[in-house]
């Protein structure tokens, strides 16, 4: 790693049995906010699913080294990265029964490897041999803006449509299969499900395709990764991308360029957004809306909680940020740390 980026991003997970979620939730949200690391941590009782930040080497080690202490893994595989902005705006430990969601909770993965291909194997594979078939088990927006060449698109909403879809492919049972997934935890799970069903010549990435393209940048992907935070997608060589945002209307990645008809902003839009009315001259919902009511009256951009903590981010006091009205009794202000916060009192913005 180098002084050049401002945050060192890292994502790891873990399939074990804990036990007494809530205290371990707690133990994460103090280390964190001593360490002042940034990210998502999903927590279940098969383990721990998480992408953190911070903006030093000190507490980015620090972290790593509390996490491999505190879930007595030694040997956590991370899968590290760096941002020149914070891809998370706090931190926060989302307790779920599934920690990726795939419809099989309780389901846990073997101990040690199942069927795993290094970079280095996957490559060969791709490279040296042909009779195989390799699927992408991501969403379909993800597989639009990066894939492996080759790849068939399922072309899903969610996980829980893969195993449907691999049936009615008719794909025959002893077919060599590659699977892949943004970091490999998607594909623990699905490759039981597809073994289960007498897929037993199932292979998948080691550490998916973040794995990857830290050893091969460049090679047998193509496009961007989308991972789940403000970086929206990363390139080949695992910086964030310049290339993508995300639609204001639906979240999806976005490339198209439009200056907002009411407040005059620059955004991105999403190729769907683009042929509906209003979302394909508007920034956001907000002025979807008020363009669609007043088509001839101009206004401001309305500002967001991500925007005044950006600012917090950037030096500004907090206490000089504004107020953001969200209903008639709920506003967003800024906390001493400088994030978002929603306060259900009536108060003057």
């Amino acid at each position: 790693m180098t002084d050049a980026s401002n945050y060192y991003v890292t994502a790891y997970y873990r399939f074990t049995k804990l036990a007494d979620l809530p205290a371990i939730q707690k133990a994460l949200e103090d280390k964190a906010e001593e360490l002042n690391v940034k990210g998502l941590v999903i927590l279940g009782e098969e383990g721990f699913n998480s992408t953190c930040a911070a903006s030093s080497v000190e507490s980015f080690e620090a972290w790593k080294s509390f996490i491999r202490e505190f879930f007595n893994s030694p040997d956590q595989f991370f899968k590290d990265s760096e941002s020149e902005k914070s891809p998370f705006r706090r931190f926060k430990v989302k307790v779920r029964s599934e920690i990726v969601t795939t419809g099989i909770p309780g389901v846990m993965p073997p101990e040690g490897v199942n069927h795993h291909l290094t970079p280095t194997e996957w490559n060969r594979v791709m490279k040296e041999e042909s009779d195989y078939v390799m699927i992408d088990t991501r969403n379909w927006y993800e597989y639009k803006i990066g894939t492996f060449k080759g790849a068939l698109n399922p072309n899903i909403e969610k996980f829980t449509e893969f195993p449907q879809y691999i049936e009615a492919q008719g794909i025959p049972k002893d077919k060599k299969m590659l699977i892949f997934c943004t970091g490999g935890i998607r594909c623990e799970k699905g490759i039981l499900e597809l073994q289960d069903k007498g897929y037993n010549n199932v292979f998948q990435l080691d550490g998916g395709i973040l794995n990857y393209m830290k050893e091969y940048p460049n090679d047998q992907f193509e496009g961007e990764c989308f991972v789940f935070d403000h970086r929206v997608a990363v390139d080949q060589n695992l910086k964030p991308t310049t290339k993508f945002g995300l639609c204001p209307h639906c979240g999806q990645p976005s490339t198209i360029k439009i200056e907002c008809k009411r407040c005059d902003a620059h955004e991105l839009i999403c190729e769907d957004c683009i042929k509906v009315e209003y979302a394909k001259d508007t920034c956001s919902k907000n002025c979807a809306y008020q363009l669609e009511k007043h088509p001839a009256r101009k206004g401001k951009k309305q500002v967001v909680p991500f925007e005044i903590e950006k600012m917090a981010a950037e030096g500004k006091d907090p206490s000089e940020l504004p107020t953001i009205r969200v209903t008639r009794t709920k506003y967003i202000s800024m906390n001493p740390r400088g994030e978002a916060e929603t306060v259900s009192e009536k108060k003057n913005p």
